[in-house]
């Protein structure tokens, strides 16, 4: 029998699972797609039902074996999301997902006059933002007082299956230090009285680090029997950063998901208003973070709209395509946008097309405004007095490699892609596995390969960050008509 740790990740688009022997070699994986809902424009949600059926699916198809036992569980999932259950411990409604929901506005407003903004930025160590889980729960009090009424806890993704598998009530210091504004920054502790006056009758829970144990499985599942340690779990991207030895003074990660987020691992505490300044995922760390409301997710629109054209297919012809896409310049903000612009009534922009271009010059483009949007963060994290010394990425989208070539040359930094890229599972199973025995995760995964900037695009690119920074502010009038008419459902004007 082989012993082997038992790794899940509910993300946004997807839940995948990987079974990990006690050497790092992954001896299986697989992948069950989902979709959020989005009920109205700026609503992004999901039925948590969905993570725990998938977790028991994922587990059947992967542990259908004879010859593993499994030692430890390992749990991560997308957030911060706000899930609230009853006291049977029952979600009152959809939870509410992290950034990309930006429902909560006038909240944001109205909890910065009434606790201060410097005083929220300052202890907390972030500015209220559409990442931050204290407006969404003043949303949901406001605006749906019958679900509110009948909301006893607080969860996320990985807590909350953690909570299906072992009954325990625990959440990370990570994704607490995401909670903004109910979780002081500097003493790592809740904030009772802002708790009271923003979420009152909901029970925080304890806190633990990531990789401690939550708890044991006090019912088999799928063949995880009973007795097996699961961790607390954390929020994929520190996830992924473990995932690739990205946790160190100095990294920076870069998740190539759906989103794209950066997470700069410092010795001291580093805050800037527009990035989010966060506990890490090991003990002791800090950490100074941003995040891009879409990447993947641009580039999953485009293929649909092409007609469900297969993404490698987009990729190879985005290959042929020159730096710059033929004269275009794309802003992402599909969705707002998180760091460091901080507009949830963003928009995206394609400027430059002329009936010349074709869909690669598209799919360029929006590649090409990802690495806009990094090189953008990584600026404001550097006037910020991040440390950035080393860059890891992770992801679906390090793939093939055109992506990071494209960030590397857009920004001029050179990337370390690991041996195995697949991610946030794979940093949970190897958390769990912290339970077991004392991994080492260079060992586990080491490095295979470094991306390196092509200097002869560099002028090209520099050009086209300029304009795209330009074309921003020059944009934002008109985009925000057009954000406040999509979210109120105003009509447009006809003759």
């Amino acid at each position: 029998m082989i012993d082997v740790v038992f790794g899940v990740d509910v993300g946004t688009s997807s839940t995948k699972g990987v079974v990990v022997d006690t050497a790092g070699r992954i001896l299986g994986e697989a992948v069950h797609s989902h979709v959020v809902d989005r009920p109205r424009p700026g609503h992004v949600e999901m039925d948590a039902h969905v993570w725990w059926d998938e977790f028991v699916s994922l587990a059947a198809e992967l542990l259908d074996r004879d010859d593993v036992t499994v030692r430890a569980v390992g749990v991560s999932g997308m957030g911060p999301c706000t899930l609230l259950v009853d006291d049977a411990g029952e979600p009152v409604r959809p939870a509410v997902l992290y950034g990309v929901d930006t429902r909560a506005e006038e909240q944001i407003a109205r909890l910065n006059r009434e606790l201060g903004s410097e005083t929220v930025f300052r202890r907390c160590g972030s500015a209220l933002s559409s990442q931050a889980v204290g407006p969404k729960l003043a949303w949901i009090s406001e605006r749906e007082p019958g679900v509110w009424a009948r909301a006893r806890r607080l969860f996320m993704p990985a807590s909350w299956l953690a909570h299906r598998l072992t009954g325990a009530y625990v959440l990370d210091l990570h994704s607490a230090s995401q909670c903004t504004p109910l979780f002081d920054i500097h003493e790592q502790r809740w904030i009772p009285e802002w708790a009271e006056h923003i979420a009152p009758g909901i029970e925080l829970p304890p806190l633990r680090w990531p990789g401690e144990e939550a708890g044991r499985v006090n019912t088999p599942v799928a063949g995880v029997p009973a007795g097996t340690p699961v961790i607390v779990g954390t929020i994929d991207a520190w996830s992924e950063a473990i995932s690739v030895g990205g946790h160190g003074v100095g990294d920076l990660m870069l998740m190539y998901g759906t989103t794209m987020f950066l997470v700069n691992t410092v010795d001291r505490l580093v805050t800037s208003p527009s990035m989010w300044s966060t506990v890490g995922a090991l003990p002791g760390t800090r950490c100074l973070a941003g995040g891009m409301a879409t990447s993947g997710a641009v580039t999953d629109w485009l293929g649909h709209l092409f007609g469900d054209v297969d993404l490698g297919v987009l990729f190879d012809e985005a290959a042929a395509s020159p730096p710059g896409a033929n004269g275009l310049v794309m802003l992402p903000y599909f969705a707002g946008e998180r760091t460091p612009v901080m507009d949830p009534d963003a928009r995206g922009v394609i400027a430059g097309l002329t009936l010349g271009h074709t869909r690669a010059d598209l799919m360029r483009a929006a590649l090409e405004a990802t690495a806009y949007g990094v090189r953008h963060n990584v600026e404001t994290m550097l006037a910020a007095g991040a440390d950035i010394r080393r860059i890891v990425a992770v992801g679906g989208g390090t793939r093939g490699g055109l992506w990071p070539q494209i960030v590397s040359d857009v920004t001029g930094l050179e990337q370390i892609v690991a041996r195995t890229t697949i991610g946030a599972s794979y940093g949970a199973a190897f958390l769990a596995a912290g339970l077991i025995g004392r991994p080492d995760i260079a060992a586990w995964n080491p490095a295979e390969s470094v991306v390196r900037p092509d200097p002869a695009t560099a002028g090209v690119y520099d050009r086209r960050f300029t304009q795209y920074r330009v074309l921003y502010e020059s944009t934002t009038a008109v985009t925000h008509a057009l954000a406040h008419d999509q979210n109120t459902g105003r009509e447009v004007d006809t003759p």
